[in-house]
């Protein structure tokens, strides 16, 4: 059985792509901490990112600092944070999340509610940028 990212990837279930290579792919998470919380994944499915080899796993961090870079641009702030937590999704990902507090990447706190506009227009933001 495949993730849901991996059913992404392969065009089954919509996404907002904000970048997308041969290896990568960067989309919205639909319940973000903060405007412009993107989740950047690798396309062939591995469950836990320590388990990617090195070569990928390098490329995974390079992809997501230029979409970091767009992110910032798009959504000013401070530093965008980067977490990798793994558990709720069988499939590596990483977090990046625009940030002007440490509070900004606590992810026991209620995530935003948007709209499937919201949601295009932010996608189309940090694609821009």
């Amino acid at each position: 059985m495949s993730s849901i990212f991996s059913k992404i990837v392969r065009g089954e279930i919509p996404c907002h792509k904000v970048a997308e290579d041969d290896k990568y792919l960067a989309f919205l998470d639909i319940t973000p901490l903060r405007k412009g919380h993107v989740l950047v994944i690798p396309k062939i499915e591995t469950d836990y990112v320590f388990d990617m080899d090195d070569e990928d796993l390098a490329g995974l961090f390079v992809f997501s600092k230029k979409v970091a870079a767009k992110i910032k641009v798009a959504f000013p702030c401070k530093k965008v944070g980067v977490t990798i937590i793994g558990l709720e999704v069988p499939h590596a990902h990483v977090h990046l999340i625009p940030m002007n507090a440490m509070s900004d990447m606590n992810f026991m706190q209620p995530k935003l509610t948007l709209t499937h506009d919201e949601l295009a227009q932010i996608a189309e933001q940090i694609r821009k940028a």
